[in-house]
């Protein structure tokens, strides 16, 4: 099977050890070809794409599909955290964080189930979404914003393409030790005249489990959403946030 990660908040290395044969697309080169050498030079394939822009990620999955022969679970992972104030959103912000979030993950979609039907077999879309996409969060308006429309376009995909035996489903990470995590809390400090350690914790106090999520908490969900066991849920999101949300 092939999984395409897009990019690698979500351990690459984790869908190798599940027998996944793993496509890469990333923005970055160098980062890209780094975490095929780490996973397998066999089982794992770099491309390079913005997935804000449909042609290249169209063209990223061709080369992967043309690589690995075929295509079974797409996980729609690239995202941008802006700090967003009120009083300091721009259009550039605005457009940049869409276009990246919700385009890519229209994109992304909209090229998996050109590759399913092509194939002639169902599949798995995961998407990407947040605890910031499940409740409001300070300062984050243009990216919680982004998030919510993940939730939706989840859902809307779910109905959508259930007749063609594709599952649509969303994983809501928390307060997880990456470096987009790290700038975040950073900016918001800043804002607030504070410091690093202030601005992580205006996320974090609230965890039930009181400590942060380690990127392989995510991918265990991840990984869960892509196997056989959740062959019958679709439309879904997991939150997997240590207890900050509840539904």
């Amino acid at each position: 099977m092939i999984d395409i990660v897009i990019p690698n908040i979500i351990k690459c290395e984790h869908f190798h050890e599940d027998g996944f044969k793993v496509g890469i697309l990333d923005y970055n080169a160098e980062l890209a070809q780094a975490a095929v050498e780490k996973i397998s030079v066999e089982d794992a394939f770099a491309v390079v794409a913005d997935v804000s822009k449909r042609d290249q990620v169209f063209d990223a999955f061709q080369k992967v599909v043309e690589h690995f022969g075929d295509l079974n679970v797409v996980v729609n992972n690239a995202g941008v955290a802006p700090t967003t104030p009120l009083d300091t959103i721009t259009e550039e912000t605005f457009s940049c964080a869409f276009a990246i979030n919700v385009g890519g993950t229209i994109w992304g979609s909209q090229v998996s189930q050109k590759h399913f039907r092509e194939l002639g077999h169902g599949g798995k879309i995961i998407n990407a979404t947040s605890q910031a996409g499940c409740e409001g969060n300070p300062n984050l308006t243009v990216y919680g914003g982004t998030k919510f429309v993940v939730r939706g376009i989840t859902q809307t995909l779910a109905k959508d393409l259930a007749q063609e035996g594709i599952t649509v489903n969303a994983y809501a990470p928390g307060i997880v030790k990456t470096p987009m995590m790290f700038d975040i809390a950073h900016e918001v400090g800043k804002n607030a005249g504070k410091d690093d350690e202030w601005g992580m914790q205006t996320f974090a106090k609230a965890i039930t489990l009181k400590r942060l999520s380690e990127p392989e908490d995510v991918a265990n969900a991840v990984g869960f959403l892509a196997g056989k066991d959740s062959d019958y849920i679709t439309g879904q999101t997991i939150v997997v946030d240590g207890g900050m949300v509840f539904h």
